[in-house]
């Protein structure tokens, strides 16, 4: 029995990393298990009667729940601090269940202006399919959110750093702003994963993540996670879920589970690799502007060190000779690869006006400064002097 005993209260971050939310089976395997399975069966006809009475005692289905599910959302669930964490099968899955579940005809949403391209359209197009009120601010513009929150607010949504430019949004002072106005803040904490950047702690109301990116951290999974509080989950998220299907596969929960234990040492090195680079980057002669929170150049440097424990392992910077310069470069990379994830123990680089952010209009595009010289680079494990030559040699193809 002891074996299964909950971690004590006062546990670290790597132990919890490592420990959190472990359901061994009968077979106290050292390993967490695999609940490979849609359903649960039951002894007898009175015990399935009792299971559906939905009381949370007993599993009932796998897209309600499952034990490896439980045991990467209990993880997760931990290092976040939250009161309650529910995984889904990507993070645009839990981006929009965290919207969608809490707004109906005639709420009002306010969002920054600089998202990932899907969560965009899901603000700019589909919510307001279903008769929501929304509307874009500039983040970076504290004015810009006064503004907009004068009125009644249903929720708020930003990310921050966001995708691509790594611009900034004050969080505490969004957040008040946000209750303020009887809303509820939901961020997209991906860029900074929930080591370097603890949005509940500043005041957000609910936190959602790409676990497909960091947590994962190899390219093997895709998986989304939603952190909030009892009060949220139990009026607005849980029946949602239930009811609508976007499940995580438990053999992906396992990988996200596996992925959580190196986290920590995984996302230190992706920082300091990163700086590295983004120094690099930043004084190179073909590189018109590098940005990267952790830099003193980032119009954002102070407001980074308030909230961020680090600067994360992503650079966004603009290449000289627009997007031909900027294609030259990436096809002359040998040792970073040309692709659209991130967070991976590999380097990763793409083109937003082409890739991510494609379907934006020019006007659209120019508003969110996705100039077409812009890559996005995700700085992985490697040696990062190797990755500096690579960047210097692709560079010199320009």
């Amino acid at each position: 029995m002891s074996a299964n005993l909950p971690l004590p209260e006062n546990a670290r971050l790597s132990t919890q990393l490592v420990h959190g939310g472990t359901l061994r089976s009968q077979f106290m395997e050292t390993s967490e298990a695999i609940y490979m399975t849609s359903g649960y069966v039951y002894g007898s006809a009175d015990e399935a009667e009792s299971a559906f009475a939905n009381d949370g005692s007993r599993y009932v289905y796998s897209r309600y729940a499952n034990p490896t599910v439980a045991m990467f959302e209990e993880r997760l669930r931990l290092i976040e601090g939250a009161e309650v964490c529910r995984a889904t099968a990507s993070g645009m899955a839990a981006v929009f269940a965290a919207l969608a579940c809490q707004l109906k005809v005639g709420d009002r949403l306010v969002a920054s202006r600089a998202l990932f391209g899907s969560c965009l359209h899901i603000v700019s197009n589909i919510l307001p399919r279903y008769g929501v009120k929304t509307e874009l601010v500039d983040g970076r513009d504290l004015d810009a959110w006064r503004r907009r929150l004068v009125e009644p607010v249903k929720a708020v949504f930003l990310e921050t750093p966001s995708n691509p430019r790594l611009e900034l949004v004050d969080l505490q002072a969004v957040a008040e702003l946000t209750h303020r106005a009887g809303g509820l803040l939901v961020v997209d904490n991906v860029f900074a994963t929930p080591l370097l950047q603890k949005p509940l702690a500043l005041g957000a109301d609910v936190v959602v993540y790409s676990a497909t990116k960091h947590i994962d951290g190899q390219g093997r999974s895709l998986g989304g996670a939603i952190l909030c509080s009892n009060s949220f989950n139990k009026d607005f998220l849980a029946q949602f879920l239930r009811h609508t299907g976007p499940a995580l596969s438990p053999f992906n929960a396992w990988l996200l589970v596996k992925g959580l234990e190196t986290l920590s040492l995984r996302v230190q090195q992706h920082c300091r690799n990163a700086a590295e680079v983004a120094a690099f980057l930043d004084r190179h002669p073909k590189v018109e502007r590098a940005l990267y929170p952790g830099l003193e150049s980032h119009p954002q440097y102070e407001l980074a060190r308030r909230q961020m424990a680090a600067g994360g392992n992503l650079v966004a910077f603009i290449t000289a000779g627009g997007k031909p310069g900027a294609f030259r470069f990436q096809n002359a990379l040998r040792i970073v690869k040309i692709s659209n994830n991130l967070g991976d123990a590999k380097s990763l680089i793409t083109h937003p006006a082409t890739t991510t952010h494609q379907r934006l209009s020019a006007e659209e595009k120019e508003a969110l400064g996705i100039d077409p010289g812009l890559v996005r680079l995700s700085v992985g494990l490697e040696d990062p002097a190797d990755v500096i030559e690579d960047l210097d040699r692709a560079l010199a193809a320009i």
